[in-house]
């Protein structure tokens, strides 16, 4: 028997992968979603979300992405993956998803094509968009007025993209440097770690949706699991998801007590601060 037999579990639970299975709704997270959604579906040009490490802001990009439908969308994910990109690395990434063949082009060469497809992508009927994670690493100069010449690809009537970018709060910053792009931001989210409260209804959801109907966590370990992790959903999973294996190895009865959180917690020298203890 593994450790998932026994919970009676069909998947992990707490994977750290923005699975959108296991996408939780939060009141904010839900509400970030509908502000989000409706820059792509007005087409509005740049929407902004910022949030700490493990909010759930790669989470909320996936769902986004699933959401737009393929009759309706020409829409594509794009994840920045170092600091060290520079304008002509976006607009030939950008290009590529909608089709353009960037080969040797020069990047004057490529935005005409993108125009040229975008024209063709609005005269379908359909929306392009953008979503780029990890958008605080977009930092040099070069980059936001790419952003926002990107932005400038219009018709007399209507946008033809719109740019939905998510990163850390360091990304407020970023498009700070540049006046022009800050004022362009159509809508702004932001993401926080959950409150105590939630924290007992996140944890049951993602075991319910991994095929459990079992109480794992007592409501003394869901306490130690909001305090040390302060509402973090990442430091959450990680938390539990050791805490499940621990309670398989020591064979422990349901639901799981507090001392299991107390040992994952020690093991992976999480800290209260001064007001929690």
């Amino acid at each position: 028997m593994n450790h998932l037999a026994y919970y009676h579990l069909e998947q992990e639970p707490f994977a750290v992968m923005p699975l959108t299975q296991f996408y939780f709704h939060s009141e904010q997270h839900d509400q970030a979603f509908v502000r989000l959604k409706r820059v792509a579906e007005g087409m509005k040009g740049l929407g902004v979300c910022v949030g700490n490490v493990g909010t759930g802001k790669s989470l909320l990009a996936r769902r986004l992405l699933e959401s737009l439908p393929d009759d309706a969308y020409e829409v594509a994910l794009l994840v920045v993956l170092h600091g060290d990109v520079d304008s002509a690395w976006l607009v030939r990434r950008i290009a590529a998803q909608f089709g353009v063949e960037v080969g040797t082009q020069s990047k004057v060469e490529i935005i005409s094509e993108l125009y040229r497809k975008l024209e063709a992508i609005a005269t379908s009927g359909k929306r392009a968009v953008i979503l780029l994670d990890e958008a605080h690493m977009l930092r040099g100069q070069d980059l936001l007025e790419e952003i926002r010449g990107l932005l400038n690809l219009e018709l007399p009537d209507r946008k033809l993209l719109s740019l939905i970018l998510f990163g850390l709060p360091e990304l407020d910053d970023v498009l700070s440097r540049d006046a022009a792009l800050a004022h362009r931001t159509a809508v702004r989210c932001s993401l926080k770690p959950f409150p105590p409260e939630v924290v007992a209804d996140y944890v049951r959801f993602r075991i319910e949706h991994a095929g459990s109907n079992e109480e794992v966590f007592s409501d003394e370990a869901l306490e130690r699991v909001a305090r040390y992790s302060s509402g973090n959903p990442r430091v959450m999973n990680v938390i539990c998801d050791n805490a499940l294996f621990e309670g398989f190895v020591r064979r422990a009865s349901l639901p799981l007590p507090a001392d299991i959180i107390e040992s994952v917690a020690e093991d992976l020298r999480l800290r209260l601060d001064s007001s929690q203890r």
